[in-house]
């Protein structure tokens, strides 16, 4: 019972973090209303077991600076994308965010840079050996790593930190240029 407790926590957690996201971003309202009906309906949203989709973590890891993100070279995507992966049954989404940026990247010294939602997106997995096509409702924060140092993953072809301006030398994704953007809005002079 105590676990159905937590979860319960997480998932009331999210959903008030996703309702001050909109209010950030009422641009972005369809996503957000699906990401919304999904944590909502689905009991077993955390868990990369639930067929239609699972709630993930990412890491907009960006330096001291601000200047530069982490990237990874995705091995099963084969993709420019940033750090990130599956809650696998923890409701504490920021967690799973910090955990994976350091597991991906082998940096330690990362730390919140905010505790709101950067960025959410839901984006579809392609079939994959016994997995079937299905989505990531991905939450998204920024983290800052306090050096540059860092050792590739069994997950990775590469890492690289690209310079925010440069993104779209890497990816074309949307939701990396959207992610660059929110950036670049954020740290604008005054």
């Amino acid at each position: 019972m105590h676990e159905d407790t937590d979860i319960d926590a997480g998932r009331n957690t999210l959903l008030a973090a996703i309702d001050r996201y909109e209010r950030k971003h009422p641009e972005e309202g369809a996503t957000i209303a699906r990401f919304r009906d999904f944590v909502r309906r689905v009991p077993g949203c955390f868990e990369r077991t639930t067929i239609e989709g699972h709630v993930t973590g990412s890491a907009w890891v960006v330096d001291t600076e601000g200047t530069h993100t982490l990237l990874t070279h995705h091995r099963k995507l084969n993709k420019w994308l940033q750090l990130g992966g599956h809650a696998d049954g923890d409701s504490n989404v920021v967690r799973v965010a910090l955990t994976e940026a350091r597991e991906e990247s082998g940096i330690d010294e990362l730390v919140l840079f905010d505790e709101e939602i950067f960025d959410l997106d839901i984006h579809p997995i392609p079939a994959r050996g016994g997995d079937a096509e299905h989505y990531h409702y991905d939450v998204r924060y920024v983290i800052r790593a306090s050096h540059t140092d860092h050792i590739v993953s069994d997950e990775s072809h590469d890492l690289a930190w690209v310079s925010v301006k440069a993104i779209h030398d890497y990816t074309t994704e949307e939701s990396m240029l959207r992610m660059a953007h929110k950036w670049n809005e954020l740290n604008k002079p005054s």
